[in-house]
């Protein structure tokens, strides 16, 4: 049954939406009592970056599990000229990257809650597959939830 819905999802796609906003996707998580992942990106020139999106964050287990659990930010910082983005995504991004990543990794990727309190972290590209990095988002869930309740 796994295998089939996740066929599904491959064929149909998922249709996640990453955010260029921080402010926006807390606002988001707080209305919708989800959590934020957030993954800074160096999309055009990082090759951990690259290979992170395409086998972790772009697969159907992380992309299913994401449409209904997660808020999704993207801070990427392209170096190719083809590949800039706008003058206002930059300052979103550095804006982001003062507060949360002022070493500059990448990959870099935090998982954290509405109020802004990081959770959990990946430095460098997760050495894992999809369902672990999913369930590593899970197991933080469900600490939340029994700290709650």
């Amino acid at each position: 049954m796994k295998l089939l819905a996740i066929a599904f999802m491959m064929f149909f796609g998922t249709n996640v939406a990453w955010l260029g906003d921080f402010n926006a996707a807390k606002t988001q998580a707080a209305q919708q009592h989800k959590l934020i992942l957030v993954n800074f990106s160096g999309s055009d020139w990082c090759g951990p970056c690259i290979r992170l999106r395409k086998e972790i964050l772009e697969s159907a287990t992380f992309e299913g599990y994401a449409k209904d659990h997660l808020v999704l930010v993207r801070a990427d910082f392209p170096r190719q000229k083809k590949n800039q983005l706008p003058k206002e995504q930059v300052k979103l991004n550095e804006a982001l990257a003062d507060k949360y990543n002022g070493e500059g990794k990448f990959p870099y990727t935090l998982l954290i809650d509405k109020n802004g309190k990081v959770l959990f972290e990946w430095d460098g590209f997760p050495n894992e597959t999809p369902d672990q990095f999913v369930s590593q988002i899970v197991n933080v869930e469900q600490t939340i939830v029994k700290k709650n309740s």
